[in-house]
């Protein structure tokens, strides 16, 4: 019998969840062993449901191609063949959270990659190397949720990737102002370029919802766990332009900053270079050994040639500068549906299994 962790896919078919499917491939601690999706997918094969919409370049593992897709809405059944689940569901956000909520309720752990619960009060939404600590709320979620081993934990949007870890390395500095105008790939919108032609040659000036977002989640990332709920933080102050590019992989972000005590360069630099989080001292299985990489050429990072440093799931930057308006201005880069959106989903999944919230059945 495998000793690793069952695991459930919600939401299986569509390209986050195609992204699952590939990342969970021979992974040392957990393994797909059901999948559901709409009841439209229901009953076929893995294989069958994504037959002509497999979006990845990588062909589709061998373990999960006989899995029959099972429905979403059968939670009870669905739940019972599993010790957690990630979620992925296209739906409407009163939808989704009732949804993972039904799950949590059966006793069954729910990492989402969803935005429906990034603003409940006692959900922990988390970059694992830099707020760790807002799983403590999830005991006050059980005890709503009337479960004591079901809860959720959610994963923040993917353009913050790009830019708020090199920010939290920083915080020592108390960075006050920020401005980030984002560049973000097609895949953010769980597209490629035969799905979206409109895109090729072509550059979209808006993404809907995508700078409120952008704005606030940094400032719930940073926030404190006050009274068995996250309270978010009050500073800095962020404002963001989100731009849809015709890349296929990979959000980048031009960010300027204000300081209350302006580090040197090379204060920046080093405090890049040495950061590491939980997941670096936990040695977890998806955890990029590098967090943050500086690039010193000029032309660097690019989103093609850098995306997939540390397997896609470390960030990179690059053109740290003085600036005339601001201290400083510098580039940075993220995978969007690695470190953006599965992979960091799994990265969470990963921490909450080491930190004990997550155990068998």
């Amino acid at each position: 019998m495998s000793a690793k962790l069952k695991v459930g896919i919600v939401g299986g078919t569509g390209m986050v969840g195609q992204r699952f499917v590939d990342l969970l491939d021979q992974h040392p601690w957990f393994e797909v062993t059901a999948i559901s999706a709409s009841a439209n997918s229901a009953g076929k094969t893995y294989e069958e449901s994504v037959q002509g919409r497999w979006k990845l370049a990588v062909p589709i593992p061998e373990p999960v191609k006989n899995i029959i897709v099972q429905d979403a809405s059968q939670v009870e059944a669905f739940a019972s063949q599993v010790d957690f689940i990630f979620c992925a569901v296209d739906m409407k956000k009163n939808e989704i959270q009732a949804l993972e909520e039904a799950y949590a309720k059966t006793g069954t752990p729910v990492v989402s990659n969803n935005s429906a619960h990034r603003w409940t009060a006692d959900v922990p939404m988390v970059i694992p190397e830099i707020n760790p600590g807002h799983l403590a709320v999830i005991e006050a979620q059980r005890k709503r949720l009337g479960t004591t081993t079901g809860f959720i934990a959610v994963k923040p949007n993917c353009s913050i990737q790009s830019y708020v870890p090199a920010l939290h390395a920083l915080r020592e500095f108390n960075p006050t102002q920020v401005v980030a105008s984002t560049y973000q790939a097609i895949s953010g919108a769980g597209k490629n370029f035969t799905d979206w032609p409109e895109m090729l040659d072509n550059v979209i000036p808006y993404i809907g919802g995508e700078e409120e977002k952008s704005e606030q989640e940094p400032l719930r990332i940073w926030g404190s766990v006050e009274n068995n709920q996250i309270v978010k933080a009050s500073a800095p102050l962020i404002t963001t332009q989100c731009i849809r590019v015709p890349v296929t992989d990979g959000h980048l972000a031009t960010v300027f900053v204000n300081f209350e005590k302006k580090p040197s360069k090379d204060e920046i630099l080093e405090r890049w270079q040495q950061f590491k989080g939980r997941p670096q001292e936990l040695e977890l299985p998806s955890a990029p050994k590098q967090f943050i990489t500086y690039f010193e050429e000029e032309n660097r990072p690019q989103t093609k040639l850098d995306r997939d440093i540390e397997r896609g799931m470390g960030v990179s930057t690059g053109r740290l500068r003085e600036d005339s308006l601001y201290d400083y201005k510098f580039v940075g880069l993220s995978h969007n549906t690695l470190r953006g959106a599965a992979g960091g989903a799994v990265l969470i999944a990963e921490l909450l299994k080491a930190e004990g919230y997550i155990q068998p059945k």
